[in-house]
């Protein structure tokens, strides 16, 4: 049986249907005719080259979005700071709009 040759842009098509629109190989090998299983080699190949180009960001940027995501996590890290910093002080003082979990705990309208 003769291999068969697809082109270049039916296979970034048939790709994009799976990557981007969320069709499933199968469906799409099937709506287009492609041979079983010859579309997960095609999305392998595909993801490989997009992490290939992501992880080819020149350093200066990759310096710079380092700098803002470590600068949004101190930020997250001073709030839970502050939050514990304030729960802690007084336990008591935040359970009060919680149902007590002494005595019974069933409700009042189950109770009715």
């Amino acid at each position: 049986m003769a291999k068969r040759k697809y082109a270049d842009e039916f296979k970034k098509e048939a790709v994009r249907l799976v990557l981007e629109e969320g069709q499933t190989r199968r469906s799409v090998e099937k709506a287009l005719g492609i041979t079983p299983g010859v579309l997960k080699g095609w999305v392998w190949k595909a993801q490989d080259e997009k992490s290939v180009a992501c992880t080819a960001l020149p350093m200066d940027k990759a310096i710079t979005l380092l700098r803002a995501e470590n600068e949004r996590l101190r930020r997250e890290r001073d709030i839970l700071k502050k939050a514990v910093a304030i729960f802690s002080t007084d336990p008591e003082r935040y359970t009060d709009s919680l149902p007590s979990m002494t005595g019974n705990t069933r409700s009042r309208r189950c109770a009715e």
